[in-house]
């Protein structure tokens, strides 16, 4: 499966997680969660979106082995981060969670920065 294409299914399950956990919180009433899920929508859906969007528009199909690093630390971290705030959030395990979740924000740091790596070194052939 294409690169892109493996991004925009996963940003399509974030953005499904994402608007279930918006509606357990209007049904509940209780937006505790409220930061979780601007970052489930945020870091998951859009970014996961607009990385899939980048490499089908802008960035050469011949770096499938950096693409791949750069598509699992994305989902990876991604996926630590978002559990880790909604634990954070729903007032669980808060101490223990600092590290993981700094450690999940600078692996979503680290792959914006692949990503732009890739977009300056790896141009796509200019489409007409």
């Amino acid at each position: 499966m294409k690169i892109d294409r493996k991004f925009l299914l996963c940003s399509l399950a974030y953005a499904v997680f994402g608007i279930g956990v918006g509606i357990y919180m209007a049904a509940s009433k209780n937006h505790m969660e409220l930061v979780a899920h601007a970052h489930i929508l945020l870091v998951g859906f859009l970014m996961s979106f607009v990385y899939g969007l980048i490499y089908k528009l802008w960035v050469s199909a011949e770096i499938r082995s950096i693409a791949n690093i750069q598509f699992y630390m994305h989902q990876l971290s991604a996926l630590v981060m978002l559990a880790g705030l909604l634990l954070f959030y729903g007032g669980l395990f808060r101490e223990a969670l600092d590290p993981i979740l700094a450690v999940s924000s600078l692996g979503v740091f680290g792959s914006a920065l692949l990503m732009s790596y890739l977009v300056i070194r790896f141009p796509a052939e200019t489409r007409r």
